[in-house]
């Protein structure tokens, strides 16, 4: 039983992180009908950001707190990566808008690739430890245990997703986005500005991918160069897992493909003697995600797109 709460937790972890870069796939595809794949980069981004600015501010001010300079670090690195993916847009996005899909696909790659070559150079290749600094004594729950920084990891992606939800569905803007991804011609005569909506969109995702690779970053104690791939492209396993364009599947497509990783390196690798556990543990996600589309092609809360006219 403290096995099963205990991957459980790691589960919700890793289902969290998963979760908010999903939604940066989602609400990308929702309006204009492109997969990021660049946006797994964006999340390494902020990570090696907030690790330099950390280290900046702990030779300036040694004696800061640790969660002041962490939140600092958070700010700045959310800023780089809205900074960041906006150029993307404009760049290499915004010209392709009424190119064969093929095309900005390609981009989305290319752009990747990219990114992570200026990292390497930039921060140099070697593994980076990221610092604790959030102390305190784990928790016991039931004989498993959780520390502060992923009971904090839960609590701002809780946070996060319920600020999203809320810009989404109540804001100005939500509605504009809302109208956007149904048919950008009708929105624009309707006073909507779909250039200004992708732009945000993209912001946004930024911001949640910046987060997301900080607390990446702060769970598993290490930053790089090439740290934003897996993730990224499990994230973009989560949203297509849980509906591509749908926000809610976002969420539950990364928090189930969390579980399911956790509990199959869990489970599956004290059975087989440590032959499979949590080196093999991407194995058990896609074997699941190839079931469910195989039975349901548009992901579990996926819905019917509308034509666009």
């Amino acid at each position: 039983m403290e096995t099963f709460i205990q991957q459980i937790i790691n589960g919700l972890v890793l289902g969290s992180m998963y979760a908010l870069v999903a939604l940066g796939y989602t609400m990308v595809y929702g309006i204009i009908g492109l997969i990021n794949f660049a946006h797994g980069e964006v999340l390494m981004v902020g990570a090696l950001t907030s690790w330099s600015i950390i280290g900046l501010m702990q030779d300036a001010m040694p004696g800061a707190p640790g969660w002041l300079v962490l939140l600092i670090s958070m700010v700045i690195a959310c800023v780089v990566a809205a900074a960041l993916n906006f150029t993307i847009e404009k760049l290499a996005y915004k010209p392709l808008r009424n190119s064969p899909r093929l095309a900005p696909l390609i981009t989305a790659i290319g752009m990747s690739i990219l990114l992570q070559t200026l990292a390497m150079i930039i921060w140099k290749p070697n593994y980076k430890p990221y610092p604790n600094l959030i102390g305190g004594d784990p928790i016991d729950i039931g004989g498993a245990v959780i520390s502060i920084t992923q009971i904090i990891i839960l609590a701002v992606t809780v946070i996060s997703l319920a600020v999203l939800m809320w810009l989404v569905n109540y804001t100005r803007l939500g509605r504009a986005m809302r109208a956007t991804a149904e048919n950008p011609r009708v929105a624009a005569l309707m006073g909507v500005k779909p250039d200004v909506v992708i732009s945000a969109t993209f912001i946004i995702g930024a911001v949640l991918a910046a987060v997301a690779g900080i607390m990446y970053a702060a769970n598993y104690g290490t930053v790089q160069h090439t740290m934003g791939f897996l993730p990224g492209l499990k994230a973009f396993t989560a949203a297509v897992f849980g509906g591509i364009g749908n926000l809610a599947g976002a969420v539950v497509g990364g928090v189930a493909l969390g579980i399911i990783e956790s509990l199959g390196a869990g489970y599956i690798g004290v059975i087989t003697g440590g032959v499979l556990g949590s080196h093999y543990s991407d194995i058990f996600a896609f074997i699941v995600l190839i079931v469910v589309l195989t039975l349901r092609p548009s992901g579990l809360l996926g819905e019917r797109v509308a034509d666009r006219a």
